[in-house]
């Protein structure tokens, strides 16, 4: 963002409108998606996703102009619908129930290893060949997960794609939008509103509040973003040791609060903000496991897809606000209050776990008692 700001004179407000417009897309397409997974498989969608990103994001590195950002984002965003209901609908047919904590874990792990890397490398590429270049390099690396996909036709077995389709078929979208489903969408929204200043925005803020140079701040976001690849690790094991997942967002979470909240009053100065995101970074990442167990456990038998597609429409949902909110905070050189914004955003967000875990509780009991009259 810094170099698109710099380069392309483009303001935040402007980038944050282009995150907006990637979430409507995503939020439009990604129920429909989930949708989809269920009916015809996970390994093909994957695939045309992640061409997708590689044409988008290459068109914005040939064409370098607003525009060409908007139009990345369309495609992205279509892309990026894809994403969470087909990788969570292979993982929980393909992994036994006894390790899918530790396998959702892995799946983040290397994810969030892709996002501490990225800003170092599109500053690297950028130095040695320009914005243009660089956009067009990392569009470039989706053709790289998308080729062992190509050829792994044996996610494709019939008896899977059967019995999902069979299950699938049996589950109406009454059965699926139930009170805990719609509470775990808001707390995937809220996740987003909390993080998206962090993760898009805190390079320039550090810059403006604590006066650090780019390449510094470029380091401190990604020992936030690398705490949270080891912290979800740990989080894998966790979420396959313990049931109250709930419980593990909730502290994860006010963790993560206290520390962006010192960040923004105190100005801990390189060393301490590095220490101070590292120390948040793996506080997150050990929820991500738990969170994803959450919606586990909320999923209609053979509806896997469907539910990641319907709950993690809250993540593009917080994105419609979070960009422009923190995009305008930047604008107007209100630096420290990302920080606060943030740091309050995550204390609802940790709040959100317990009151969802609550009310599936609940469902589970009176759907039990309804069964139990019927034998009688």
């Amino acid at each position: 963002f810094p170099l698109f700001k710099a380069e392309w004179g483009i303001s935040f407000v402007q980038l944050g409108a282009v995150l907006v417009v990637w979430n409507i897309v995503s939020v439009i397409a990604q129920a429909p998606v989930g949708f989809l997974v269920d009916k015809v498989g996970s390994r093909k969608l994957l695939v045309v996703a992640l061409l997708m990103g590689v044409v988008g994001f290459s068109a914005a590195g040939i064409y370098p102009s607003f525009n060409a950002l908007i139009f990345a984002a369309v495609i992205g965003g279509l892309a990026n619908a894809v994403y969470h209901p087909a990788d969570y609908d292979l993982l929980h047919h393909c992994v036994g129930s006894a390790r899918v904590g530790r396998a959702f874990a892995i799946h983040s792990f290397v994810g969030y290893v892709g996002y501490g890397l990225a800003p170092l490398l599109m500053l690297g590429l950028d130095h040695a060949f320009g914005l243009r270049t660089a956009l067009v390099g990392g569009a470039l690396l989706g053709i790289v997960p998308a080729l062992p996909l190509i050829f792994a036709r044996s996610l494709d077995r019939p008896s899977v794609v059967e019995t999902v389709q069979s299950d699938a078929a049996a589950v109406s979208i009454r059965r699926l939008l139930t009170p805990t489903v719609i509470g775990l969408t808001g707390f995937f929204a809220l996740i987003t509103l909390a993080g998206s200043g962090m993760q898009n925005f805190s390079i320039p803020a550090l810059q403006q509040l604590d006066g650090l140079p780019l390449a510094v701040a470029s380091i401190a976001l990604t020992v936030f973003l690398v705490g949270n690849s080891v912290g979800v690790l740990i989080g894998g094991v966790l979420a396959d040791k313990t049931s109250r997942h709930e419980d593990v967002a909730f502290g994860g979470y006010l963790v993560m609060a206290a520390l962006i909240f010192m960040i923004g009053t105190i100005n801990p100065g390189p060393y301490g903000v590095m220490a101070m995101l590292g120390a948040a970074g793996i506080a997150g990442g050990m929820i991500y496991p738990s969170r994803d167990m959450l919606v586990r456990k909320a999923a209609p038998p053979g509806a896997m897809g469907r539910t990641f597609g319907i709950v993690t429409t809250g993540f593009n949902l917080g994105g419609l606000v979070g960009p422009l909110m923190y995009g305008w905070l930047m604008d107007s050189g209100r630096s420290r209050m990302l920080f606060l914004v943030s740091a309050g955003m995550f204390v609802l967000t940790a709040i959100a776990p317990l009151i969802t875990e609550r009310r599936r509780k609940r469902e589970v009991r009176e759907a039990s008692l309804v069964t139990a009259t019927a034998n009688l």
